[in-house]
């Protein structure tokens, strides 16, 4: 039997192409969380079965900027052949309806239905408290479906308040009570947070009914989130990754570019790679079909020991994506 470390270790996830040509089921299991194979066109995604329950693959399409209805339409077509089956949208991304559509259009032509791909979506941050039931039914309307796979409240801090306004608190419970409600009556099949700091997190955990399934967070090798790890690998919480290529700049990174050289990959893959051997979902996100397929290659190939502690080296703290949730009261 295989073992590895857990989520957010740093041991090695696998080494996952021994086991596609069997063609079976490799499980992952850390209090409650356990990680599946589901079956691509192009190749097997490795997913997360969630404490609610449901499965969610590792590896998704992040659809942040896609606003453009052809350029949405490419992407999400090009993912779909390539073996993605899971979207990720917001409120903010202003593009949740064309999603919606676009999927209605494509699925049926890659012999797929509704149940075969796992939306995720996002409370905007201009819904928080009172505004959390309206936001939701909204999401719903705009993406035209029945339930979200994964709903997550997008950011701890409501729109237009100081960081340090104590309503923040206030209005995040709100929200949570609203997600609760959506999710017992299952028209979300999973609930989650994104951009949540540990005080954020620990708040929550103290007063919710249903704990966060998911956290979802910048992550890359100049920014590892070590604490944040270890508290979701502790409390069953699946951690998943935003900016795993920090904008693109660490494609050019030494460090990244030396190992490439060594293991034949692109820097995007590495980078990937990265993350999903040690259990962290990603979101890569990309216009262009050559690099969203590209991106999708991450699970044929293992990187060292040693090449993931010369990654985590490179922890420095610096976020690629400016706004700090940290200064949120």
């Amino acid at each position: 039997m295989y073992v590895t470390r857990g989520v957010g270790a740093r041991g090695s996830f696998g080494d996952l192409a021994g086991f596609l040509f069997l063609n079976s089921v490799l499980t992952f299991q850390t209090s409650a969380l356990r990680l599946n194979f589901c079956n691509n066109i192009k190749m097997m995604v490795p997913s997360v079965t969630l404490m609610s329950g449901v499965q969610m693959p590792l590896l998704g399409l992040g659809t942040y900027k896609l606003q453009d209805l052809e350029q949405l339409k490419m992407s999400v077509s090009s993912a779909l052949q390539a073996g993605y089956r899971a979207f990720d949208t917001g409120a903010v991304y202003g593009n949740e309806a064309h999603l919606g559509q676009v999927l209605k259009e494509l699925l049926p032509m890659y012999g797929l239905s509704r149940e075969d791909v796992f939306i995720i979506s996002k409370l905007s941050p201009l819904d928080h408290g009172p505004r959390a039931k309206e936001g939701c039914m909204r999401s719903l309307k705009l993406l035209d479906c029945e339930y979200i796979d994964l709903y997550l409240v997008h950011w701890p801090g409501m729109e237009g308040l100081d960081p340090g306004d104590s309503r923040h608190s206030e209005y995040r419970a709100q929200s949570w009570a609203t997600l609760e409600e959506f999710y017992a009556s299952g028209r979300f099949k999973a609930i989650g947070v994104s951009n949540y700091t540990s005080k954020h997190i620990r708040e929550l955990l103290m007063s919710c009914r249903v704990p966060p399934a998911v956290l979802q967070i910048e992550c890359q090798p100049k920014l590892i989130q070590r604490e944040l790890r270890d508290l979701c690998m502790e409390t069953g919480i699946h951690f998943q990754a935003y900016s795993s290529l920090g904008k693109g700049a660490l494609l050019r990174e030494p460090e990244v570019v030396d190992i490439v050289k060594s293991c034949g990959r692109t820097p995007a893959q590495v980078l990937l790679r990265w993350a999903v051997q040690q259990g962290i979902s990603v979101l890569p996100r990309s216009s262009q079909p050559s690099r969203v397929q590209e991106n999708a290659q991450v699970f044929d190939f293992q990187l060292s020991e040693m090449d993931i502690m010369r990654l985590d080296a490179l922890n420095c703290g610096t976020r690629f994506c400016k706004r700090d949730s940290s200064k949120i009261a």
